[in-house]
């Protein structure tokens, strides 16, 4: 019976109507054949061959059980004939069937009017026995005996209704939340996407460049200082490592595994302030003149994404600085004050240069504007006093 259900339940409708219609009417037949059918005292002196018809016509309108509400129509017209002819047990089970298809099925209105009915049928059914018995305490036993058949179906049916409309309302909602989590994931990744790419455009344009221009420098260089030369060369190498070990490091997190959090890679420690020395000098180096103002005097106490993203920044910024205004002047000043860490970096426009963004992508100035909201900040980039003013405002509190 457990595998007979599951079996019965994955069948089309039709089909499930038509093996509860074959399965009561070999049932009523075995009741009829044993003589239990009566439900009242006496004789049943129906020939069997009304009965049979009864119960055959009854159990063929149970494919309409479904249709609502002339399933149950029709077989209350083939409950009058049984009761005409003396109430018999099969044809009120079967006809139960009807009460509980057409309460679980039917619209949420038909539903409302069934249990109605059904209360409503119970009452008249205790009056009725009394009106007519010449016993009340027999009536009324009577009257009960028949309440199974109107009430217990739809009863029945009406929590089975209620248990289906949670569990659809609960499917609906895992669907829901399905949906909601799967636009997380996509905006995380998207946010991700936008990292690595900010942080790919970094090392790109950070130390690539610096590395493009300092050899276009070495090469215009070959025949003078070889001390100059050897200078410039060593900070090619260095710039050459520094996108290699970050380069490295982003591999190495890549293929890291979600799981177990092991990398095939070691992972290489960010760039901070305290290496701005090596930032200076290789900006030096690609031709630009710089100059350092003051910088926190304690940058190991920095906030990390704070003391990263003031880095980026300046490397940023000189990075468009020597590639607009190559041969000029740069100041570079950081300072913290008051909660805020503020980068700035002013640099000479040389005539015929850009407005200090690279290459006129628009992704320096852009990547330098999200990294400093990440952290709470705020960017402005443009001209001043003649030359060009990149300057970023960084909270130490909250970061």
């Amino acid at each position: 019976m457990p595998t007979f259900v599951p079996r019965l339940n994955h069948l089309a409708e039709w089909k499930q109507d038509l093996a509860i219609a074959f399965g009561t009417w070999v049932l009523g037949v075995l009741v009829y054949l044993s003589g239990m059918h009566v439900l009242l005292n006496g004789k049943d002196d129906t020939p069997l061959w009304i009965r049979l018809t009864e119960l055959t016509v009854l159990c063929l309108l149970q494919v309409l059980r479904r249709k609502i509400p002339w399933g149950l129509m029709c077989g209350l017209v083939v409950l009058g004939v049984d009761i005409a002819f003396g109430p018999s047990l099969p044809i009120f089970v079967i006809f139960t069937d009807f009460l509980y298809a057409t309460t679980l099925y039917g619209s949420r209105r038909v539903s409302r009017v069934m249990i109605g009915v059904a209360a409503v049928g119970t009452l008249g059914a205790v009056c009725l026995a009394l009106l007519f018995s010449a016993q009340w305490r027999t009536a009324i036993l009577v009257a009960f005996a028949f309440l199974p058949f109107l009430v217990t179906p739809v009863w029945w049916a009406a929590n089975v209704r209620q248990q289906r409309d949670i569990a659809h309302n609960e499917r609906a909602n895992a669907v829901q939340l399905a949906t909601i989590g799967e636009l997380d994931r996509k905006a995380a990744v998207a946010g991700e996407r936008s990292k690595m790419a900010r942080d790919l455009h970094d090392v790109i344009a950070g130390h690539l460049s610096a590395i493009a221009i300092q050899s276009e420098a070495a090469l215009s260089m070959a025949t003078a200082d070889p001390e100059l030369s050897r200078k410039v060369l060593k900070s090619v190498r260095e710039n050459s490592v520094s996108a290699l070990d970050e380069m490295r490091a982003m591999i190495g997190l890549l293929r890291a595994d979600p799981s177990t959090g092991d990398s095939e890679i070691e992972p290489t420690a960010p760039a901070r302030l305290a290496e701005l020395s090596k930032l200076v000098e290789s900006a030096r180096a690609s031709g630009l003149e710089v100059e350092l103002g003051s910088t926190p005097g304690q940058p190991a106490r920095l906030p990390a994404a704070v003391d990263l993203t003031a880095y980026r920044i300046a490397q940023e910024a000189l990075t468009n600085a020597a590639k607009h205004a190559a041969g000029g002047r740069a100041v570079l000043d950081i300072r913290a004050d008051g909660g805020i860490l503020t980068v700035e970096v002013r640099n000479d426009l040389r005539p015929g240069s850009g407005s200090g963004d690279d290459g006129g992508t628009g992704l320096g100035l852009l990547n330098m504007r999200e990294r400093a909201a990440a952290v709470g900040g705020t960017l402005a980039a443009g001209p001043s006093g003649g030359g060009w003013l990149v300057r970023a405002e960084l909270p130490l509190e909250g970061s």
